[in-house]
């Protein structure tokens, strides 16, 4: 039976030391392993015990890496465990193959985003245009694919995500607010467009997603079981879907209890009837 095991990173597997949500005392904190390093300074984290748990998850399913980072900010995670053959990026724009994206694949992203939704250019104008420099700290762009801001949050304007959501709606586009950065995604672009290709290629019987964020709701509902942390948006918001579990565990220690599972149901799938 192939098991395919497609997981969100950024505050579901892996952690940035101000998102490791640890309650207890230092002296019981868990042994930590760094899985990536920016400008030379470490700055994502598993636990150990997730460590060995991401190795053996590695090795006996299909494991996808999920995630809205682009492509050269994926590059800098190193995970425990055989290098996955598959990977999405950029919120779905990128099915990697071995590390190298899927020219066919880019391609059919590239011809809906131009069917479908506004263009970049017209959706970024607008951001730029109605955004504040007094709450505005940087604004990028993703892969040519979507933009998303850096604010100062605290300083944010009461309405303006709502209204800039709006706005965006009847353009084809998604707004999504996640810590300090707000995301413009164009509708079609979606994590489980992707995962729907790459488990077309594997011939996946049982598809195990887990993500935190709006921008994984469409993954989670694409499972045949899906699994959200005690954090983030969809836990703010109280999202709960059909074949979703919602674990009580929040931070790191919730990106251990999710390998649990998807071991869990793998190895429960093994067992002889």
């Amino acid at each position: 039976m192939t098991k395919l095991v497609a997981s969100d990173l950024d505050r579901t597997l892996i952690y940035s030391a101000a998102a490791l949500g640890l309650t207890m005392p230092d002296a019981e904190a868990p042994r930590l392993l760094c899985v990536e390093v920016y400008q030379g300074l470490p700055l994502s984290y598993v636990t150990e015990t997730a460590a060995g748990l991401l190795d053996e998850l590695a090795r006996t399913t299909v494991f996808v890496p999920t995630t809205t980072r682009t492509r050269e900010q994926y590059g800098r995670i190193h995970l425990p465990g055989p290098p996955p053959r598959f990977a999405i990026c950029a919120n779905g724009g990128h099915v990697l193959v071995d590390g190298v994206s899927d020219a066919d694949w880019q391609a059919r992203v590239v011809r809906r985003l131009a069917d479908e939704s506004a263009s970049l250019d017209e959706v970024r104008a607008h951001l730029l245009r109605t955004a504040d420099p007094a709450w505005l700290l940087k604004e990028r762009v993703a892969e040519d694919l979507f933009a998303y801001l850096v604010v100062e949050r605290a300083l944010l304007p009461d309405g303006w995500v709502k209204e800039l959501a709006a706005w965006a709606e009847e353009r084809g586009w998604t707004v999504s607010l996640q810590g300090r950065k707000i995301y413009a995604v164009p509708k079609p672009l979606t994590k489980s467009a992707a995962l729907r290709e790459v488990a077309r290629r594997v011939d996946a019987e049982e598809i195990l997603t887990a993500g935190d964020s709006l921008l994984d709701t469409d993954l989670l509902l694409a499972a045949d079981r899906a699994w959200r942390p005690g954090h983030g948006e969809l836990a703010d918001t109280g999202f709960v879907a059909p074949g979703l579990t919602v674990l009580p565990q929040r931070g790191i220690a919730a990106g251990e209890e999710i390998l649990r599972a998807f071991l869990g149901t793998s190895r429960a799938a093994g067992e002889p009837r």
